[in-house]
């Protein structure tokens, strides 16, 4: 009786004598035997959850610790002591305002007479005609750091706090991507996230402006790569059938973070309180480094593959699925095949032309060199500066914050579903565009309509967030892949300065117009969504390898 031997169908096999070995790669072990997301995946997908709901109280718990507190002149000719009212009813005879709820926060009339009337303040004892700076002011409450550290009417030091922060987080990049290459994915997680809880407590003892400042900026730079680290190691233990989901999973939870961080701000206005009640549980991640496994394909880039083999048996277990020792074996052969291979690649990359000199070879590459950065500026400007605005507007700014970061959630999953219908170019350009018109319609829509205003509001929210998982997918599809990383960081690099600039955008509002910060998203969105279509769609074509493969996606359609 001949028995006849099974092949897969995503693997090859050579005979060598009485042995045939098979090339296998990690993916087709998850596919075919240990279970693409099985109970394994989705314990480590809740601990990295929680991770990323730490991650989003870091990343903006500056939107309310360094809040605007409404503030008035002190009249000193009408008022001494302790007991302030904020509102009382003479305020108009002092400061210009149209109500005694609505009234200026900087200045005030001046003062004509040396007299002092406490108990009536009238307008006799003011100049209607000139107006002058405060000199002392008095505050409606002492909830944020414009209080402790006389903040008042200084828009540009109090939101250069979430700008410097930012340009922490870009900081963390190189040095997270170090430690977690050198040292590991779960160790670079493990020192972020206790690095976020013990620098994060720190700045409760902040007695200064500068002490705040540095603080912010020493969390970022050591803390705030603990989002990438967890979206690493998820996604190279999940199955790719289920990876574009995994990710959406993680956005998702980075929008209930700042949601749960919104009801927490609105218990515990006081910010010390507040930061201590966002950073003490963070030390639980401590125990991470213990609870959570290390990256499979980590141990396998090093070399360590009975570390490997441990943990891909671990998986199949608690996946209650079998995986044959042929496998494992076939893994390791693969893996070293693989580090030839790159090795041989990378002495023949050193024989080649520098990358940019590659890409100014390529005019269509080039072309999407130049636009692809835009749409990340333009996303991470928008994206931060909606949420960071949210907080001046009219109504309760916790109400505010919560429903703007509510409003994403949507925004990922319909940019998961149309994309691979409609196509990439359609989701990205119209989420621009939709976006572009929202703002429109906020700056011209009247005061009195606080409804209309949010719903537009929360309606270009849910836009851009359509954007932000949109150009992640897009801007990957349109380079080759030997060069895709560095190409793709390029871009993610320049968005940067989108949320670099995005706390400025309140101090903008105040020096120039109200309204200007929203004039500035309308503009830039509406000039991106016009660069998407200037560059070729994505949906359905192989990923390129090369830059000439690169380069056909678009001529291919075009004929």
């Amino acid at each position: 009786m001949t028995v006849k031997q099974k092949h897969s169908p995503r693997s090859s096999g050579v005979e060598d004598g009485k042995t045939l070995v098979q090339r296998i790669d990690l993916d087709t072990i998850l596919v075919e035997e240990i279970g693409q997301f099985g109970w394994y995946q989705f314990r480590t997908l809740l601990l990295a959850v929680l991770m990323v709901i730490f991650a989003a109280w870091a990343a903006s718990e500056y939107v309310f610790t360094t809040a605007r507190i409404s503030t008035r002149c002190l009249i000193p000719e009408c008022e001494g002591g302790d007991a302030i009212d904020f509102s009382p009813p003479w305020i108009l005879n002092a400061v210009p305002g149209s109500s005694s709820g609505s009234f200026d926060s900087c200045q005030r009339f001046a003062n004509v007479s040396a007299l002092t009337r406490p108990d009536t303040c009238p307008a006799s004892l003011f100049d209607r005609q000139r107006v002058v700076e405060c000199e002392e002011f008095v505050y409606q409450n002492t909830d944020t750091i414009v209080y402790d550290y006389g903040l008042a009417c200084d828009e540009w030091r109090r939101t250069l706090i979430g700008s410097v922060r930012t340009f922490g987080t870009l900081l963390a990049l190189p040095i997270t991507g170090y430690v977690s290459d050198r040292w590991g994915r779960r160790a670079a997680l493990t020192i972020n996230a206790v690095n976020t809880a013990w620098l994060g407590t720190v700045r409760y003892f902040a007695g200064t402006y500068v002490g705040f400042l540095i603080s912010e900026v020493a969390e970022a730079t050591f803390g705030s790569g603990g989002f990438s680290c967890a979206y690493i190691l998820l996604m190279e233990l999940v199955g790719p059938k289920y990876r574009v989901a995994a990710g959406a999973t993680m956005n998702t939870f980075f929008s209930i973070g700042q949601i749960t961080m919104g009801l927490i701000a609105w218990a515990v206005p006081n910010w010390k309180s507040f930061t201590l009640a966002l950073y003490i549980p963070q030390f639980v991640t401590i125990s991470y480094f213990w609870i959570m496994s290390e990256s499979i394909r980590w141990y396998m880039s090093k070399g360590r593959y009975d570390d490997a083999e441990t943990v891909l048996k671990n998986v199949a277990r608690v996946n209650k699925k079998e995986l044959s020792e042929k496998s494992i074996h076939a893994l390791k052969q693969s893996a070293e095949e693989e580090k030839i291979r790159q090795a041989a690649e990378q002495e023949e990359r050193l024989k080649e032309p520098w990358l940019i000199v590659l890409v100014f070879r390529h005019k269509r590459i080039l072309l999407r060199c130049l636009v692809s950065p835009v749409w990340w500026i333009t996303n991470t400007f928008i994206y931060y500066g909606m949420s960071i605005n949210s907080v001046n507007m009219s109504g309760n700014r916790y109400v505010n914050y919560i429903a703007v970061s509510a409003a994403e959630i949507p925004g990922y999953w319909t940019a998961v579903l149309l994309m691979g219908k409609i196509g990439r170019k359609p989701v990205l350009a119209g989420a621009f565009w939709v976006c572009a018109a929202c703002q429109i319609g906020y700056i011209f829509m009247p005061e009195d309509f606080y409804a209309v205003s949010l719903t537009l509001y929360l309606i270009g929210k849910y836009s851009i967030a359509m954007v932000m998982t949109s150009v992640y997918v897009y801007t990957a599809e349109l380079y080759p892949t030997r060069y895709r990383h560095s190409l793709f960081a390029f871009s993610s690099m320049m968005g940067r300065i989108g949320s670099i600039v995005a706390p400025l955008t309140p101090a903008f509002g105040a020096a120039v117009w109200e309204d200007l910060p929203f004039a500035l998203f309308a503009g830039f969105a509406l000039l991106s969504g016009i660069l998407v279509l200037i560059t070729p769609e994505t949906l359905g074509t192989k990923l390129p390898d090369t830059m000439e493969e690169a380069e056909q996606i678009g001529k291919k359609q075009s004929t």
